[in-house]
């Protein structure tokens, strides 16, 4: 055999060689887009949850911070909510009841909570330029008396999740949102004790 008979001989299986090449090539840039497709949508999974998460941890201190004050001021408990009445403070503000209870100053002092909370509800405590960006997304408190003479209340924060859990049984912010299975609730109740 001529060394020109081998040189043909090879070149097909050259060429067949450099079309099998660009195949692998192919296949495996299609197996890289797919598994940076996965990781964006990880990473955007992975950002909505951070963002629940941060708005879950606001509205517990929220929901503690409105605890703490109705405690501090139990002479007057009754001016956060009144009977069959639901105070409502945030993005929806309703007025506070009509309350007798306490003294003026106290009376004063459950007021200038109200509008305290409301204004933390509404994120007033962190601001990026004039935009208030310190709480969820909006936020609504809410205090029930659930047992007026037992002085038991429900203080109640709802917001708007990112996406569609299982609706919340607690009325606050019930019909706020749209579809209430974006609405997140939490509450905590409380009973001011009687000290004699």
């Amino acid at each position: 055999m001529t060394y020109r008979m081998q040189r043909r001989r090879h070149r097909p299986d050259g060429a067949r060689q450099r079309g099998a090449t660009l195949i692998e090539v192919l296949v495996s840039m299609v197996i890289l887009l797919v598994a940076l497709l996965g990781t964006a949508g990880l990473v955007a999974r992975s950002g909505q949850s951070e963002m629940e998460s941060y708005q879950r941890a606001q509205a517990l201190t929220l929901l503690q911070d409105m605890v703490a004050r109705l405690n501090a001021n139990r002479q007057a408990a009754a001016c956060y909510a009144g009977a069959g009445a639901m105070t409502v403070a945030g993005s929806t503000t309703a007025a506070p009841p009509v309350c007798t209870a306490g003294t003026d100053a106290q009376r004063a002092l459950a007021t200038a909570d109200l509008a305290a909370w409301g204004d933390e509800l509404l994120g007033s405590t962190e601001k990026d330029g004039t935009k208030s960006v310190g709480a969820m997304i909006g936020a609504l408190g809410c205090i029930e008396a659930v047992d007026l003479p037992n002085q038991i209340y429900r203080v109640s924060i709802a917001w708007q999740g990112l996406a569609k859990t299982g609706a919340s049984a607690l009325p606050c912010g019930r019909g706020q949102f749209g579809d209430d299975a974006n609405r997140r609730a939490i509450s905590v109740q409380v009973r001011i004790g009687v000290l004699s």
